[in-house]
């Protein structure tokens, strides 16, 4: 059984109609991609808004029509993958470098919907360390800054040099001994000069669509 293929498919039942799609980035939601794509090829009529390239050339290429931000005035749907998903639906995202794309897109959305193997699921956010988008300018500095925060930052790297985001970012991917308070945390490197955004997404997913034991499909939703 393809776990995330089973999950990832699993969303498609709250897409409906004319509906404006959120379309996230990652391997789970590969599989949400890919069977919109057929679904439009049968007819069905829906407008996507991709979270990264990566994402936007596949929608492309399965044949979702696709639209920006000035073509509409909300996303009712968005649906994204996460490294990881707490007990309390609070996530780490930002893996695969799309993590600022994807918050502005969860946040604009009516629901957000994340689909997750159940690997993904943990009592507690940390051990995947946590991606923060800076600007390339002082780099070293919000490193430190970084440091000053607890966390052990390293920069991600792309055959030997920096890592760019869509955006042109650099990413620190920051191990922290734990994280007590997601929503400190989040706030307090925010307010770091050159950090653009974090991969802390707390209390943003409404849904998360997971495997139960590794077998049944199971719907978490926010309380």
């Amino acid at each position: 059984m393809n776990e995330k293929k089973e999950v990832g498919e699993k969303a498609v039942d709250y897409v409906k109609e004319g509906m404006v799609v959120g379309l996230g980035t990652g391997s789970t939601v590969f599989y949400t991609i890919s069977k919109l794509g057929k679904l439009v090829q049968q007819g069905l009529s829906i407008k996507g808004i991709p979270t990264s390239k990566q994402t936007e050339k596949l929608a492309i290429e399965v044949g979702i029509p696709l639209v920006s931000f000035h073509e509409i005035n909300q996303i009712d749907v968005a649906i994204d993958g996460a490294d990881e998903v707490s007990r309390d639906l609070d996530l780490i995202k930002g893996g695969g470098g799309a993590l600022l794309r994807e918050k502005i897109i969860a946040k604009a959305a009516k629901t957000f919907i994340v689909v997750a193997d159940p690997h993904k699921m943990v009592d507690k956010l940390g051990s995947f360390p946590l991606p923060v988008e800076v600007v390339p300018f002082g780099f070293e500095m919000t490193m430190k800054y970084l440091q000053e925060l607890g966390g052990s930052p390293q920069l991600r790297q792309k055959d030997g040099i920096p890592f760019r985001t869509d955006n042109d970012n650099y990413i620190f991917d920051c191990s922290f001994p734990e994280i007590t308070s997601p929503e400190d945390l989040e706030k307090d490197l925010n307010l770091i000069p050159g950090v653009v955004d974090n991969g802390l997404f707390i209390g943003m997913a409404d849904k998360v669509i997971t495997l139960n034991g590794g077998k049944n499909i199971s719907i978490n939703v926010r309380k």
